[in-house]
């Protein structure tokens, strides 16, 4: 029998090009799970509600996915790689309890995956309040397929789950609840709004009480400026500006925007949000302003000498959003500098606008060469249409992993 390897959350490995594979999910309690896997596309959605893998829906359209088994304590799944739409870009794996039951119960969860390659296992130990899970995802990554341990919580059961992924589920109508009018209306803004949500995804990753510098940097490339009219860069700053309100040490965003050149922008708090996009950077300014080009590496070496050499803080790390729509190049320059930066107390979190030439930023999982793993990317055909939940479980998902492995390397004191 071959060995198998163990994968830590977040970790991933190659599986194969093609041929099929098993995925099996055990547990060792009493609890009742049911084990479901989507089908999504590039747009985290999937395809139709008939794209859902489950107890009462043992396969999809291409019978490509297959629910061979579902035991009291075992799930299994068949996957025939060659069969696979090519619409579908990822397989999650899920996991839900009904009632208010939590994952606390749950003992001896893990998620195997056999292949051509061998077998690897993830165990999910430290899930506690969640009464649903993403265990872990069967992607593609160029020509072969690769599988990564997740191990997220979510909130709610599995409707809200099926939902977040577009499927459609129909619930019973109940009678409607007269609205009653609160005695003294509380006068909330957008970021008041969006902070709870923050809050929430920090307390779901544990970090609820770690403190960062935030920074966002926006591409101001001339493909950028629809996005700039339609109010989206300002809508996408508020969601951001949510994250430092609730993380910064002092409550400031700090800002950045890039073309072929770049700009340091005045900091911002909650308290003056309104606007702030057009009156700092008005899209009419787009051609004339700072190019019409992708020009990456000196805005990071600028943020890089900010928090390194003009305000360094060994006790304090740095988490920088990076916005971009694409058109990247530079990517033996932009690889170099994510490298040496993998020694300083900086997280690079990338986000893609659309599907578009992202280069270097699709590879950050296989980057070879740095102390830690510094930088996460995902792309987002419409951010407009990604909910502030997802959104923000999605910036989260590798910064714990950063900041355990950045303490224990004395990078980050």
């Amino acid at each position: 029998m071959s060995n198998i390897v163990s994968l830590q959350k977040g970790g991933n490995t190659v599986l194969a090009e093609s041929g099929t594979i098993i995925v099996e999910v055990r547990w060792n309690s009493t609890s009742v799970l049911d084990v479901s896997s989507f089908l999504v596309a590039a747009n985290g959605k999937v395809p139709s509600d008939d794209y859902m893998v489950f107890y009462n829906q043992e396969t999809e359209p291409e019978q490509s996915v297959n629910l061979t088994t579902n035991d009291k304590n075992r799930v299994v799944f068949t996957i025939q790689l060659e069969k696979l739409s090519s619409i579908i870009q990822q397989c999650f794996f899920t996991a839900t309890l009904e009632g208010n039951s939590t994952f606390a119960a749950v003992q001896g969860l893990s998620i195997t995956v056999k292949s051509t390659q061998g077998e690897v296992c993830y165990q999910i130990d430290d899930a506690t309040e969640e009464r649903a899970l993403v265990l872990a995802e069967v992607y593609r990554h160029q020509s072969k397929f690769k599988f990564r341990a997740i191990g997220r919580g979510f909130n709610g059961g599995l409707k809200p789950l099926a939902e977040s992924y577009g499927v459609e589920v129909e619930e019973p109508e109940v009678p409607s609840i007269p609205k009653i009018e609160p005695i003294q209306e509380i006068n909330l803004t957008k970021i008041d709004l969006l902070k709870k949500k923050v809050a929430i995804s920090l307390e779901k990753k544990k970090i609820a009480s770690e403190k960062a510098r935030v920074a966002v940097v926006f591409d101001a490339s001339g493909s950028m400026t629809n996005l700039y009219h339609r109010g989206t860069i300002q809508r996408a700053f508020e969601r951001v500006l949510a994250v430092a309100a609730c993380m910064d040490d002092n409550g400031e965003l700090d800002v950045w925007f890039f073309g072929s050149k770049f700009m340091k922008a005045k900091s911002v708090t909650e308290h003056d949000f309104e606007g702030y996009i057009q009156r700092t950077y008005p899209a009419p300014k787009m051609f004339g302003g700072l190019g019409a080009g992708n020009n990456e590496p000196p805005v990071m070496k600028d943020i890089i000498q900010h928090y390194v050499k003009k305000e360094p803080r060994k006790d304090m790390p740095s988490y920088v959003i990076f916005f971009s729509d694409g058109g990247i190049y530079q990517d033996k320059e932009i690889a170099k500098i994510l490298v040496d930066a993998a020694k300083q107390n900086i997280f690079w979190q990338f986000i893609g606008l659309g599907n578009a030439n992202y280069g270097v930023l699709r590879k950050l999982d296989d980057l070879p060469g740095r102390l830690i793993d510094n930088a996460d990317f995902f792309a987002l055909d419409d951010l407009d249409k990604v909910s502030d939940e997802e959104l923000y479980n999605r910036l989260f998902d590798e910064f714990p992993k950063w900041l355990k492995e950045a303490r224990e390397k004395g990078i980050l004191h």
